[in-house]
């Protein structure tokens, strides 16, 4: 059976899809822990690994790629409606 998800780094807070996702669908994560999605998640896009608050960092790659706008829960999809991209000037 092939990988739903991908965790790029082991400090990644964030996977990321390599399908389209329905919500409710349980995904395998590399620790053998299941994850059941919050939401739909398109194909590439990210998927919250853990419950992340308001201001905290968004990590992907193992580097801090944005905040998050709002509470993201475990199992929800990442994208611009709840996460802010730092800009590389701020």
């Amino acid at each position: 059976m092939s990988s739903k998800i991908i965790v790029i780094n082991p400090k990644d807070n964030v996977a990321v899809a390599l399908q389209n996702l329905q919500a409710g669908e349980s995904v395998d994560l590399p620790n053998g822990v299941s994850l059941r999605l919050l939401s739909d998640v398109p194909y590439s896009h990210k998927i919250a690994l853990v419950d992340i608050p308001k201001g905290a960092s968004m990590i992907k790659y193992g580097e801090i790629i944005g905040e998050a706008k709002m509470a993201v829960r475990k199992g929800e999809w990442v994208h611009t409606h709840n996460m802010h991209i730092r800009d590389v000037n701020e």
